[in-house]
């Protein structure tokens, strides 16, 4: 198994904190999602032209990669009709400059399945695969949102005609937002699926609360085991959102129990 956390997880720690941490656990990789103050890793001090060099060297020193570097693109807005496709572009040379695979955009900013439009979508998705195509990178639509229905997702995924695409399958949005079975995402979108999200919730007061992995209901365990079995190879990463909710528990209790508790999977 191929291992990373986002950097949301962390956000008041500095890149050698994180890496170090990462080393110390045993991950593979780091998701970059911000760092400290910054959030557009395009604009990260860490990747400008003084630093970039030195930042790779970190990384291949320690035997780490940066599976994804993971957007806010929210391709499916119309608000955000002419910022998105520039942000993931953005992203994109980032990407290729760092020799990173894959690049996560968005149908709309919130998990819940409310709002976007498809063809808008269909339309600014196509033309982001055409471009990073040139680039060796490939854009990743993560299953949040209305694109949680993995059946309107394989949908509209295949009416794409282009081989430079993919799915990003956050686990926990599918099975608590649509109520779908592992075995339906599988059948549905597992052909496309190159980067998975991993976190745990359970319904509390009528709202979704993060859990530590295994003190949720979310079928975590089942989906890396049949993920497994047919074939992905890529990385299973821990998204906790600690930047979105700071009464979550700390990155370094959380790093540890997940890698602790998903290598018994």
């Amino acid at each position: 198994m191929k291992l990373s956390f986002s950097t949301l997880a962390c956000p008041d720690w500095t890149l050698s904190e994180i890496t170090a941490a990462a080393k110390d656990l045993g991950y593979d990789g780091v998701e970059i999602r911000g760092l400290g103050d910054e959030m557009y890793a395009p604009k990260l001090k860490i990747f400008d032209t003084d630093n970039i060099d030195k930042t790779q060297k970190k990384f291949r020193d320690l035997k780490l990669a940066i599976p994804i570097l993971s957007s806010g693109a929210s391709l499916g807005l119309y608000t955000q009709k002419d910022c998105a496709p520039t942000e993931s572009a953005d992203y994109i040379a980032l990407a290729h400059k760092l020799g990173v695979k894959y690049v996560r955009v968005l149908f709309t900013h919130d998990a819940y399945p409310d709002g976007g439009d498809t063809e808008l979508f269909k339309s600014a998705y196509s033309k982001l695969c055409a471009e990073s195509a040139k680039f060796g990178v490939t854009p990743l639509i993560e299953t949040s949102g209305m694109l949680s229905d993995t059946k309107l997702l394989k949908k509209l995924i295949g009416g794409i005609d282009t081989d430079n695409k993919g799915v990003l399958w956050d686990v926990n949005h599918t099975a608590r937002y649509n109520n779908e079975s592992v075995d339906t995402t599988l059948s549905n979108i597992g052909q496309y699926i190159k980067h998975v999200h991993l976190k745990d919730s359970l319904i509390e007061k009528g709202k979704p609360a993060y859990k530590m992995l295994g003190f949720g209901d979310i079928p975590v365990k089942e989906a890396v085991k049949k993920l497994k079995a047919s074939g992905y190879d890529g990385y299973y990463s821990l998204e906790w959102v600690k930047r979105w909710h700071s009464d979550l528990q700390e990155a370094g209790i959380v790093l540890s129990h997940f890698i602790e508790t998903i290598k018994t999977y």
